[in-house]
């Protein structure tokens, strides 16, 4: 089915959200459609191509390595061994995706998602009201809060984007990270074709906005979930625990290594989905 939708993209349009305001968050290859949606997914694909996820791996590891340590403060400081995960892992997912979307930049990502995750629930909360057209040009508290988020999450999008650029002309910087695979593959795409077949920097921008708006929330979700069923199910926390020393030890993991996990890949990912809760969860 997903083959045939791909194939017959112009047969399968996206829905439209009724207010227009939802288009503050993200729009990018999520929102294209026909000929625009084919540009934008042929020039972010190299950027999920399995060898480069492999160069962001030890992002993975740093930001998780922190997020332990935290927790690991946190039940020394309050003599307990409860922890309220949530938080953390909205913060891991939203640091992983600093990181490897804006590499040595990802201090100024941490900020951007900030930003996106006020402009979230502004945004959620005008949807839930009865939409009334050309409401959102009023300049109620809220709506001049929206754009002034907007034009703030574009100005530090664009101004990362401009010192990379710069960077890569002067062969200072790597292409290992979400955006560094982006330029380059939009700069191959305006050198082969021309201007027109290539994303603008507002396109670029918005992509940029997309990955962070795509992954966080959903990520940290599955995460939680994950540690949900791993709690139910006591025998498949020992075995995955037992396949991981096994597999790493005390080596840092490695691409290679996340390959054999062959109780975590496969079973873990079975209970996941077949698993229906208890009432409580």
């Amino acid at each position: 089915m997903i083959r045939e939708v791909l194939n017959n993209y112009n047969q399968y349009q996206k829905p439209r959200a009724g207010n227009p305001l939802t288009k503050l968050l993200a729009r990018g290859v999520a929102d294209a459609e026909a000929d625009q949606w084919v540009k934008h997914r042929k020039i972010i694909n190299p950027a999920f191509h399995v060898e480069k996820l492999k160069h962001m791996v030890p992002a993975f590891y740093v930001s998780c390595s922190e997020m332990l340590d935290k927790w690991g403060e946190t039940v020394t400081k309050e003599s307990s061994g409860e922890v309220d995960v949530w938080t953390y892992l909205s913060t891991f997912s939203a640091d992983v995706i600093s990181r490897t979307a804006f590499g040595s930049s990802y201090e100024e990502g941490r900020k951007i998602f900030e930003l996106q995750r006020e402009q979230a629930v502004l945004i959620i909360k005008a949807s839930q009201s009865v939409y009334i057209p050309g409401l959102r040009f009023l300049p109620t508290k809220s709506n001049k809060r929206m754009k002034e988020i907007d034009r703030e999450i574009k100005a530090s999008i664009k101004n990362i984007i401009d010192k990379r650029v710069v960077a890569m002309k002067a062969k200072e910087t790597s292409n290992d990270d979400l955006l560094g695979i982006l330029l380059d593959s939009n700069d191959k795409e305006i050198k082969q074709h021309g201007s027109k077949y290539g994303l603008s920097i507002e396109d670029v921008i918005e992509e940029c906005k997309l990955f962070y708006f795509a992954g966080q929330e959903t990520t940290g979700t599955m995460l939680v979930w994950t540690m949900i069923l791993l709690g139910h199910h006591t025998d498949w926390q020992r075995r995955a625990r037992e396949e991981v020393l096994h597999v790493f030890g005390d080596k840092t993991p490695d691409i290679d290594g996340l390959s054999h996990l062959k109780v975590i890949k496969h079973n873990i990912s079975m209970r996941f989905l077949d698993y229906t809760p208890p009432a409580q969860y």
